[in-house]
């Protein structure tokens, strides 16, 4: 993550040892019980949640929601049974087109994603994308990941276990990389995400038609799904071969892009997130 969110997922885990007591909006953030998991997602992801609204970046009332609500339902249908905390979704606002999902279950989408992609079926691959990352616990990891790199740097000994406190603090100081994840980690998101949009009743194509878009493109704000490992054929192929692999899943899915429902979002008077 580049931008806004970015800043604010430094600055959590900058403020997070001392934010050990602040209050849990349940209804917003997840489970208010404390996570048994080694990562304790849950805290993970409401200092990151209190963080982006404290600096304004969580858009509460936008007519986006009327276009993102029905297919994050749908969506989560099929994922939250997998999922050990409450999947939640939330707009912000941000020039860049992106999505993020962070640990706990809260689905970030930036506004100008709605008016980025081309329809329907390339909006929702690039969530149930993201919600792999969930599924796989990628971000929790990442973080624990960073935790051990700055360790090693620092030639320190650092007790490894369930605080995240100590997880947070000590990431602080390492390089933060958090949310660039590696290629097979981005396909394997890719591929289980493609399950999810067809178990949910959209066409999986999308996330190839998406990458079929850009492939000979020259973006300065792609989307996060797009920017850090824009090997584009090799993922295409890889979607195609899971496609051809589980015909059961896939074979009722129409390939061909003009088949694609369009978006209905209201219109946006910020050319800058319209592409060409």
């Amino acid at each position: 993550m580049k931008t806004g969110i970015a800043t604010a997922l430094i600055a959590t885990l900058m403020i997070y040892a001392g934010a050990c007591c602040a209050p849990v909006y349940a209804q917003q953030t997840g489970p208010t019980q404390k996570s048994n998991d080694e990562y304790d997602e849950p805290a993970m992801g409401k200092e990151l949640f209190n963080e982006l609204r404290s600096q304004g970046e969580i858009v509460v009332s936008s007519p986006l929601y009327a276009t993102l609500r029905p297919l994050a339902e749908r969506i989560t249908r099929v994922v939250q049974p997998q999922y050990s905390y409450p999947i939640h979704f939330y707009i912000v606002h941000e020039a860049q087109p992106n999505a993020f999902a962070a640990p706990g279950g809260n689905i970030y989408v930036t506004d100008a994603l709605f008016y980025f992609v081309r329809n329907t079926e390339e909006l929702t691959g690039t969530i149930c994308h993201e919600t792999s990352h969930l599924l796989y616990h990628d971000s929790a990891k990442k973080i624990k990941d960073e935790q051990e790199i700055a360790a090693r740097a620092l030639g320190a000994t650092v007790l490894l276990g369930p605080s995240v406190a100590t997880v947070l603090a000590v990431t602080t100081i390492g390089r933060l990389d958090a949310l660039h994840f590696s290629r097979e980690v981005e396909e394997r998101a890719d591929l289980r995400g493609s399950d999810t949009c067809a178990l949910a009743g959209y066409n999986p194509w999308g996330l190839v038609w998406l990458f079929s878009d850009f492939s000979n493109a020259d973006l300065s704000n792609p989307p996060e799904v797009l920017s850090d490992h824009p090997d584009f054929a090799h993922r295409i192929s890889a979607l195609e071969r899971h496609f051809e692999e589980n015909p059961a899943r896939f074979a009722s899915f129409n390939s061909n892009a003009r088949s694609a429902t369009p978006l209905h979002v209201p219109k946006n008077e910020s050319e800058k997130f319209l592409r060409g």
